[in-house]
């Protein structure tokens, strides 16, 4: 509760608004909870810096809260962290296939998706043993040993690998809201729903003038959001944007 009321406000909003250069930014921020998370940046501040910087303290007390928490709310906590480790582990995997420098791949991944075997993952040097160290060393394993096999990586195939994923993530993520019940079900449930609606358009739009047979395209799209069941058969037999 006490980090909800360190939110930004209307007014801080509109006084940022007013802002005319970075910098104006940089001493607004400062009277807010944000504090001085910027203090040992000098000018002229950088638009990446600020991002960098409020994801580090977004991170950190990210992980404070889980640190301070108990089941089922560290559960839901590490559900939230699941979406970035997916792209964190399909970056590795595009950069090991494209003998991409580990350290390099490692700055790149999103901190709120780190764990600790993912160094281990960049060491690999073969797709194979890519796939086994996914399958025994992260978080993710149980979402991989269902919808990808080490054949898909030999193929290339990483958006369908990414969607496959996150198709049996948010699929199991929306099991566990609805089964908390209350206000985690009714507002999570939206959410959730929203989330597997944009996915399904995004993916039905991107498939088109690609090999993906329809057939492929519905095993890719999740089974619930506002728009199931009528509307993914729908969109599971579109053939244009029309």
């Amino acid at each position: 509760r006490g980090f909800r009321s360190g939110l930004l406000n209307t007014t801080d909003y509109s006084n940022i608004c007013q802002c005319d250069c970075l910098d104006d930014v940089k001493q607004q921020l400062a009277c807010t909870d944000y504090g001085d998370f910027l203090s040992n940046e000098h000018p002229p501040i950088a638009t990446t810096t600020i991002a960098e910087k409020s994801t580090d303290k977004l991170v950190q007390e990210f992980n404070w809260v889980r640190s301070q928490s108990t089941a089922p709310l560290t559960k839901f906590l590490d559900y939230i962290r699941y979406s970035y480790m997916i792209d964190n582990v399909i970056l590795v995997i595009t950069g090991t296939m494209h003998d991409r420098d580990p350290h390099e791949l490692l700055e790149k991944c999103h901190p709120l998706g780190l764990f600790d075997s993912l160094a281990s993952l960049c060491a690999a040097t073969k797709t194979s043993e890519l796939f086994q160290l996914v399958l025994v060393d992260t978080p993710l394993a149980p979402y991989f040993s269902e919808a990808v096999t080490d054949a898909d990586l030999d193929e290339l195939n990483i958006e369908i690998i990414r969607n496959t994923l996150y198709k049996a993530y948010l699929e199991d993520f929306y099991k566990f809201c609805m089964a908390m019940g209350g206000a985690t079900a009714e507002v999570m449930g939206d959410i959730l729903k929203f989330e597997a609606d944009r996915r399904a358009i995004n993916i039905t739009i991107n498939s088109f003038g690609t090999d993906l047979t329809k057939d492929d395209r519905a095993k890719l799209l999740p089974n619930f959001g506002f728009l199931y069941p009528e509307g993914l058969t729908r969109l599971e037999q579109a053939e244009d944007f029309q």
